[in-house]
């Protein structure tokens, strides 16, 4: 019986048509960059205000900047420590009926009898310092009382990541890795596109956690399909320099935004690689190594002689008898991932590892614009910083192994994060400096968790595998609402430990409390006493 591995010795561990597919395949973390931190850019908040047209009129006219009118016409409020101009709420008076000059520096409301009031849309709407530009809040006015929506952008796209996580993962094990990646493309285009012309904030949302179903499975599915098609001793370099794309997206992405003023326009460019992407269907095999688990041993060495002869390199004549040494099944179930103590143990542990990946890593990600500065030029280099964390992977994981950097680069993360918190603000550059260093940590703990999990399933299983651990990531920005939920009900589990106290006396000891039912008799002859004796001295007809 001869093994997949055994045949890729003839193949060629990583020869010229490994290398195409490889070159193809990770042109895919490009566009998914885009998808999984775009919001930084479409979704992003100018300085705003209450528009007024009567203040606006009166600016042009008085060639005012804008700070200087703001700092006339609007309420302060406290932020950030000092009084700043309000960007929710506006003065209820008319401009016009007062003694507001073109030379007025500053202006006295003393004895005028004025209230604020909350701007909205239906009225005069906002201003936005943003100007030639466009995201979805401009467009849509996200602010204020309506900010939160901004973030149900983030939240919907991982929702269609985690049900991508079960649905591909199924699907690419059940019916092959090629087939999901065509259905992905498909899916990717079309609802990338509606998303770009998409009327209202509601059908955006529903579009785009269609978007992140897809983008999400096509990915994973091509990560393991890339890993299944090289020898083990590549397995690790083609899998951590598939993620640098996703690196080499992030740097590309702030150029792009910087280019390209309209979120709508941003969200085209995301969507058109996907396109190209279909022809891809014909230029990459099926997995010979699912095949082989699905025991079509005959197609698998079909596609393993086109790729040898691909490679220049000719096939031995005793493959007629291929098995899978990863396992015997045919298809992947839930159950597999928990049903032994190592497999269940394995699961439990990548699972958390992807979890807090992607907690510190979409945290990082957030804090762009730590220092103030421009938002591209922040984004810019804080991308840089992940190049290194692939090299660090590469030059440790032979030497000493998966574990040790595995969890160093963790603990880096975690630690950056805490001594990050306690920076002072008024030291900005240390402040960036420290941040970095923990985006350098996770994102070599986020490329590590990946390619290590590929690498701990057996082949049946393995594309369930890596998109169950995944799904961990997905849900993070509904945490708080999870952690409510869980405390919630654990609170109510927990009323139920307490004994019910209707109609029971009050304790009057400890023993009282550890020993209710040893003194519900002398409790009763206590209160059979009490009466006694208060009926001794009154009428025995009123006792």
């Amino acid at each position: 019986m001869t093994s997949f591995d055994d045949l890729l010795d003839d193949v060629g561990a990583f020869g010229r048509c490994q290398k195409r597919i490889f070159a193809l395949l990770c042109l895919l973390s490009l566009p998914f960059a885009g998808v999984y931190v775009g919001i930084v850019f479409q979704g992003f908040t100018p300085d705003h205000w209450c528009r007024d047209p009567a203040v606006m009129e009166r600016r042009h006219a008085c060639g005012w900047n804008l700070e200087h009118a703001r700092r006339l016409t609007l309420p302060l409020v406290n932020g950030s420590g000092a009084l700043q101009p309000s960007t929710c709420t506006q003065y209820d008076l008319d401009w016009n009926a007062t003694a507001l000059t073109c030379h007025t520096q500053e202006v006295n409301l003393t004895g005028v009898a004025v209230t604020t009031s909350v701007c909205f849309v239906r009225q005069d709407g906002w201003e936005y310092d943003y100007e030639g530009r466009k995201s979805f809040v401009t467009e849509f006015n996200l602010v204020c009382s309506d900010a939160w929506l901004v973030d149900m952008f983030q939240s919907i796209v991982n929702v269609g990541f985690l049900a991508s996580s079960f649905a591909f993962g199924y699907f690419a094990d059940r019916f092959g890795r090629r087939l999901s990646f065509l259905l992905s493309n498909i899916l990717n285009f079309i609802t990338g596109m509606i998303l770009a012309v998409a009327p209202n904030y509601i059908s955006i949302l529903v579009f785009r956690s269609v978007f992140g179903f897809a983008v999400k499975g096509g990915w994973m599915t091509s990560y393991v399909l890339l890993t299944e098609i090289v020898g083990v001793e590549y397995r690790r370099t083609v899998g951590i320099l598939y993620q640098m794309f996703f690196s080499l997206g992030n740097l590309l992405l702030p150029l792009l935004a910087y280019f390209i003023p309209d979120w709508r326009w941003l969200q085209v460019v995301f969507s058109v690689p996907y396109l190209f992407f279909l022809s891809y269907y014909w230029f990459i095999p099926e997995s010979p190594r699912w095949l082989i688990s699905q025991r079509n041993s005959s197609k698998a060495l079909e596609i393993a002689e086109a790729m040898a002869k691909e490679n220049k390199k000719k096939l031995s004549n005793n493959y007629e008898t291929l098995t899978d040494d990863d396992g015997d099944s045919m298809s992947a179930s839930l159950l597999d991932l928990f049903r032994t103590p190592k497999m269940r143990k394995y699961t439990l542990i990548l699972m958390f590892n992807w979890f807090t990946s992607a907690v510190v890593y979409q945290g990082l990600i957030m804090r762009v614009g730590i220092t103030g500065g421009n938002v591209y030029v922040d984004f810019l280099i804080s991308g840089l910083v992940e190049f290194p964390a692939a090299f660090l992977i590469l030059f440790t994981i032979e030497r000493i192994g998966r574990r040790l950097p595995f969890s160093a680069a963790n603990i880096v993360a975690g630690v950056s994060c805490f001594i990050t918190a306690c920076i002072p603000d008024s030291l900005p550059w240390f402040k960036t400096l420290v941040a970095c260093v923990g985006r350098l940590g996770i994102t070599m703990a986020f490329e590590m968790v990946v390619f290590v999990n590929t690498e701990l399933y057996p082949t049946f299983v393995r594309n369930l595998g890596v998109s169950v651990c995944s799904s961990l990531c997905d849900f993070w920005l509904e945490l708080p609402l999870i952690i409510f939920g869980v405390v919630a009900i654990i609170a109510g589990g927990l009323v139920l430990l307490l004994p019910e106290t209707k109609g029971v006396p009050l304790p009057d000891t400890i023993d009282d409390i550890e020993f209710p039912n040893r003194n519900l008799p002398e409790l009763s002859k206590v209160k059979v006493l009490r009466l006694w004796r208060g009926c001794l001295g009154s009428d025995a007809l009123t006792c």
